[in-house]
């Protein structure tokens, strides 16, 4: 009933397997991918008519995490897999940039790709898994994909690099890098690291395309066996063609190309095309031509023009050699509400920057195949269309604001403070304001100026800058801080981030068959003289991180207690951690180890929550003297509220040095009285005695003192005298948040 056919290797200590011809048999390509016990399910379905009258390849990819591939049941109200996660559509773009620039020019047609996670296996990389199962399954369909693509996760570790780290390995490399490519060329890069060298970075893209090359060999095998006839394609227009428009029209688009602003160039450029279609209007008519091939041999000029510019005079549309930055402007502070803001301005490219502090509650759930976890940095990168002057309505964000979002997220991650050293949750709202190229770099920059100024403890201030290439044959140039028209008609976007020491972030997309590592070299090099360039313009403004948060944030501190200390804060049902919240107005988050978060608005109502926190958790030493309230008065004695919740007894022969007939003679509800604990029953009950009471010293034991300033609680309470319990607030580990107390003031 099948015919199957497998291929497979033995790749870094585990079997790779691709198999086609059993599962999906009706998809154009359908290739089934497992390795260790994750198996995907990537298709490929091509349209058999050209989509006429487009400038693009329709190519849509769609990568999906089933919930069951790691034995779940989705979460929510509908239990079902609905809209895709920033992950999936993270993976999906992961997928689209290798491949997208391997197919024919001239190739329009529909074209959908699916990679599906069937089944999950923590111990393998199913994105990778995912471009290498695409590629795959491209390679079988009618579409005229040229090259075959593989790819591979890198990772460096005790000074080591690691092939297709598992997740728990990556929680301690340097570096989390992807590399895609051919047999003969890289295609995309996309990494985080931690201030690695520019040398480590490329030696890292070496090591992982040197590690796919086994990949590649089994999908040529797999097409050879079971590939579909590839459509035959004609190119985008006959020669003749471009040269007429040249002869009639190239002083005009020259002269456009030499105007330096943008809207004013691109307002002449627009004007082009009508007079081209008109002047063609009969060969139209006759179906000599048609719109789509005059307006790609007019596209064609347009590049020639801009890329001989540069090539052949080393000059750029805007006047700029091929190293030259762009002027730069930084703004800070300038939202007065906001906790921190930045506006960064490269030429006409700008980015407004705002932070906000939030508490441990406000960190971003995550519900993925891992698990659920929680990210404590949130990073929005927004792109309005007024950012480029287009008349369009907003809408949620798409797949490139989440992309270009999580490249800049990357970029800063690394240099953040941990939880420890600063408390807080963060999120950074990046508003692209301006738009005309490398609009996600001038969110880095602005990102680390609005932190800086918020009072972030950073490591390092940030840069971003993107690069671009114009090749023909072995001449090449590499462009610093690119434009979008040498964006969309150069050969590379190449976006580097990081601090004056190293690399933080990396992102490479290649519109050509490939760059070899020259030419990478050439790049990392370049990127890194104009990422000091724009970090000595950025420190002129704010060099390193103010010394006190906004009076706008919160403040916080941190305590820790005995876990058996928890359920009293919670009390039954909540009812007493909602009655501290709501009597304080501040806000407290219990980890399951015993670290107690509180934060509120200001200082005082911070002290109110800690104290009402301490005294429920104080474990009183016999001895101590407290001033309680009598809550009921009996013929027998009295109780007393003598710290926190915990209620003691005093005898009637405990009430006064003299003998009193009654105890309502003495004692009412309501009143304030010094009480001594002498003991406890054999039930555990307080005993207490007002004898004497107030001619003894007092105890400042009740709330130990809390320096609201500080992120953890380090004070150095007495041991109890009863040897076999501790006091529940006492710490044990707080060495490390010493220095930084010592060092840093978070309150106003």
């Amino acid at each position: 009933m099948f015919n199957e056919i497998t291929k497979s290797v033995t790749w870094n200590g585990q079997v790779l397997e691709l198999s086609t011809g059993k599962i999906a048999r009706q998809a154009d390509g359908a290739v089934t991918v497992k390795m260790g016990n994750s198996v995907l399910l990537c298709t490929a379905v091509v349209a058999n008519k050209a989509k006429e009258g487009i400038g693009f390849l329709p190519l849509t990819i769609n990568y999906r995490e089933m919930a069951y591939a790691a034995g779940k049941i989705p979460g929510g109200f509908f239990k079902h897999e609905g809209k895709a996660s920033d992950r999936e559509v993270l993976v999906s773009r992961l997928i689209d940039r290798p491949i997208r620039p391997l197919f024919h020019p001239a190739f329009v047609n529909e074209t959908h790709v699916t990679c599906s996670v069937l089944s999950y296996d923590p111990e393998t990389p199913v994105d990778i898994l995912a471009i290498i199962g695409a590629s795959a399954a491209l390679s079988l369909s009618p579409a005229p994909y040229l090259e075959i693509v593989a790819a591979s996760k890198v990772g460096l570790i005790n000074g080591e690099f690691v092939l297709n780290p598992t997740l728990a390995l990556l929680k301690t490399s340097q570096l989390d890098l992807v590399v895609a490519g051919t047999s003969d060329s890289v295609m995309m890069v996309e990494s985080e690291a931690h201030l690695l060298s520019e040398e480590q970075m490329l030696e890292a893209v070496k090591f992982g395309f040197e590690s796919f090359q086994p990949v590649i060999k089994i999908i040529k095998e797999l097409a050879e066996e079971a590939k579909k006839p590839k459509l035959e394609m004609q190119a985008l227009y006959p020669a003749s063609l471009k040269k007429e428009i040249e002869k009639l029209f190239v002083k005009e688009i020259e002269q456009a190309f030499a105007i330096k602003s943008k809207q004013e160039r691109s307002t002449n450029l627009d004007l082009i095309p009508e007079k081209v279609l008109t002047h063609f209007v009969s060969d139209i008519e006759n179906k000599k031509y048609s719109n789509y091939q005059i307006e790609s041999a007019l596209k064609a000029i347009e590049s020639d023009i801009l890329r001989n510019e540069i090539l052949e005079k080393n000059r750029r549309i805007d006047g700029r050699s091929t190293t030259d930055i762009r002027q730069i402007a930084c703004e800070i502070g300038l939202l007065p509400s906001a906790h921190g803001s930045a506006l960064f301005t490269r030429g006409e490219t700008q980015s407004l920057v705002s932070t906000t502090f939030g508490t441990s509650l406000d960190e971003q759930i995550v519900d993925s195949l891992e698990g659920e976890y929680k990210e404590r940095f949130m990073l929005n990168y927004i792109f309005p269309p007024y950012s480029v002057n287009e008349a369009m309505p907003m809408k949620a964000p798409s797949r490139r604001e989440v992309g270009h979002g999580k490249l800049a997220w990357r970029a800063i991650n690394p240099i953040l403070p941990n939880k420890v050293q600063f408390p807080y949750s963060i999120r950074v709202v990046a508003e692209t304001t301006e738009s005309n190229g490398s609009s996600s770099m001038a969110t880095v920059c602005g990102s680390s100026l609005a932190l800086m100024y918020a009072g972030v403890p950073i490591k390092a201030p940030v840069a971003g800058i993107a690069m671009g290439l114009v090749k023909e044959g072995k001449n090449f140039a590499v462009l610093s801080d690119i434009l979008g028209d040498e964006d969309y008609f150069g050969d590379m976007d190449f976006k580097v981030a990081g601090t004056s020491e190293g690399i933080t972030a990396l992102q490479m997309d290649i519109k050509i068959s490939g760059v070899d590592f020259k030419i990478m070299k050439v790049a990392l090099e370049q990127a890194r003289l104009g990422r000091l360039h724009i970090l000595e313009q950025m420190n002129k403004v704010i060099s390193k991180p103010n010394n006190e948060l906004s009076k706008n944030a919160p403040s916080t501190t941190t305590i820790k207690i005995d876990k058996d200390k928890i359920r009293d804060i919670i009390g039954p049902g909540g009812k007493v951690i909602k009655e501290i919240c709501e009597t304080s107005g501040a806000k407290i988050d219990i980890s399951d180890d015993g670290t107690v978060s509180v934060y509120a608005s200001d200082r005082d109502k911070l002290k109110v929550a800690l104290d009402k926190i301490k005294a429920i958790v104080v474990e009183p030493e016999i001895g101590e003297i407290f001033n309680g309230t009598v809550v009921k008065v009996l013929d027998s004695g009295a109780f007393i509220n003598y710290v926190g919740n915990k209620d003691g007894f005093v005898h009637i022969s405990e009430v006064s040095g003299e003998r009193i007939e009654t105890v309502s003679s003495v004692l009412k509800q309501g009143d304030i009285v010094k009480v001594k604990l002498i003991g406890f029953d054999n039930k555990g009950k307080a005993k207490l005695t007002i004898k004497n009471a107030d001619k003894d010293k007092s105890s400042n034991n009740t709330k130990p003192k809390t320096n609201v300033n500080n992120t953890k609680d380090n004070s150095e309470p007495e041991q109890r005298r009863d040897s076999s319990k501790k006091r529940a607030w006492n710490e044990d580990n707080n060495a490390e948040t010493a220095e930084v107390i010592t060092e840093r003031k978070y309150f106003n």
